[in-house]
């Protein structure tokens, strides 16, 4: 089989990034397709996608493709990868201020912030994981504050945020532990980190009715987004690393009956059993995160100890605070692979388990009929170092034909 870039010329790839091309009728046939669906894994099998999504997949020899469709082929054929968590699109990639956009130290509690209102598509990052199989990015404020504002679901295309969106406000993003402590300010401590959180949900939890505008007419943003999460419409993503914090986490789903979603978690694995009591999903730190402050019980092997416990989770590739500002989820499951993970699970973390965690289930994350047409095309094993994505493939356009 011809790689992708043997079929596609760079030049003609530019074009279809620059323009934003309509989705093409394409096929993708690998000498492997891992589906992470139902089918599994398929020798020498094909993907047929027609107007954006898939209608057929299967094996080669019995999947009817339409006459002239052009057929793209790599030795693996993969979903677009989902990175569940990342601050991708407003933490630029030349990290000076004018390109920061994750956080605002204003004040402690900004759930207001939107995602859609910071990103920037054209930000050098946004390529790069693109070009590395991630077709879809959890992204949105970062760490740094008690709460820093929302996350949104991005394809990485699009010559706007427009384009480019699947959801805006998926989830509200809240920081326990130091991250977003102020020694001289508030919140100085843990407790009072909590007692911030409660308090702005009790006041969600009961807005009296026919006043939720004041006396002028003017609309709570604060107050509106917290609604969201008491009413079960918005999840809070709540980074916690220590034990202590995660405790606190979800002992807050608890008392107020709310989706959490764990992020970050290090010592996930010390509290195996409350997590898997709690029924809250995890997304995880990146595998090869530091291990220090907050992150010094970070291990290898959580990932595989949080299958084993039967805990829903996923790999991000978080936020850093240095240059490139971002790391790429198909190496930290590469990574987690070699700790425990099988090879369908670390996949599945950066696929359709991320999916699922994100609420994108039904529509990307998968191979199968009905979903997004979004496909990653690889020379080898994708979870080896020295395997290249060939190929991207976003609803059926070719948004790269690099081999990276």
């Amino acid at each position: 089989m011809k790689p992708l870039a043997k079929i596609l010329g760079g030049a003609v790839t530019a074009l279809l990034i620059s323009t934003s091309a309509l989705a093409q009728d394409i096929a993708v046939r690998g000498e492997q397709v891992w589906t992470m669906g139902p089918q599994g894994v398929i020798a020498d099998g094909v993907v047929v996608i027609e107007d954006g999504r898939i209608t057929a997949v299967g094996p080669y020899a019995d999947t009817p493709i339409p006459t002239d469709m052009t057929v793209l082929s790599a030795p693996v054929v993969t979903p677009g990868l989902v990175d569940a968590h990342s601050t991708v699109g407003l933490t630029g990639y030349l990290n000076q201020p004018d390109d920061q956009d994750q956080l605002d130290d204003s004040a402690p509690v900004q759930p207001q912030l939107r995602a859609i209102d910071a990103y920037n598509p054209h930000d050098r990052l946004v390529q790069w994981v693109r070009e590395l199989g991630v077709t879809t990015l959890h992204t949105g404020h970062g760490p740094g504050a008690l709460v820093s504002g929302q996350t949104m679901v991005v394809k990485t295309r699009g010559n706007t945020v427009e384009a480019a969106l699947v959801e805006d406000g998926t989830m509200i993003a809240a920081n326990l532990g130091t991250w977003s402590l102020d020694r001289s300010g508030s919140p100085g401590t843990r407790a009072k980190q909590m007692s911030m959180l409660r308090q702005a949900l009790v006041a969600a939890q009961s807005p009296v009715e026919g006043e939720d505008d004041d006396e002028d007419g003017a609309r709570d943003l604060v107050n509106e987004a917290f609604v969201s999460v008491i009413r079960g419409e918005t999840p809070l993503l709540v980074t916690a690393n220590r034990s202590q914090d995660i405790q606190s986490a979800l002992r807050l789903a608890e008392e107020f009956g709310i989706e959490v979603v764990i992020d970050g978690a290090a010592d996930a694995h010390l509290m195996l059993d409350e997590l898997a009591a709690s029924g809250v999903s995890v997304i995880l730190h990146p595998t090869m995160a530091r291990n220090d402050g907050e992150m010094e019980n970070v291990a290898f092997t959580t990932p595989a100890a949080l299958a084993g416990a039967g805990i829903p989770f996923a790999l991000q590739s978080g936020y850093e605070a240095y240059v490139p500002k971002t790391r790429v989820v198909l190496w930290e499951a590469g990574f987690a692979a070699g700790y425990g993970l099988s090879p369908e699970q670390a996949l599945a973390s950066v696929t359709i388990d991320a999916a699922n965690i994100i609420g994108m289930g039904d529509r990307i994350g998968s191979l199968e009929v009905g979903k997004d047409g979004d496909v990653a095309l690889f020379d080898g094993d994708p979870l080896e170092y020295t395997s290249h994505a060939v190929g991207v493939v976003i609803e059926g356009e070719v948004v790269s034909d690099a081999v990276r």
